[in-house]
């Protein structure tokens, strides 16, 4: 909780999704978590979708650059495991 309260920053996190979203264990206060989130209760066995996020799509520009983003990393990532001599 004291994570969540500390935390200004999150409402900048939702132009980078359709969809935002807080994750909880069962002790977490739910009605801290603003109504226009979605809300997943969650244990180390599973989790379950307690509340629906209200969808905010991205526009193309910005889905492009973030999937452009997310290959690239993935590529640099997959080709270090590869070759062990490559560096960042």
């Amino acid at each position: 909780m004291a994570d969540f309260r500390s935390d200004r920053k999150w409402p900048e996190y939702r132009q980078w999704c359709d969809r935002f979203y807080f994750a909880v264990d069962a002790d977490f206060p739910n009605e801290l978590i603003p109504g226009d989130c979605g809300l997943i209760l969650a244990d180390r066995f599973g989790a379950d979708i307690i509340r629906e996020a209200p969808e905010h799509r991205l526009d193309a520009a910005r889905r492009r650059a973030v999937t452009l983003r997310f290959a690239r990393c993935a590529a640099v990532r997959f080709h270090a495991v590869n070759d062990p001599e490559f560096e960042l």
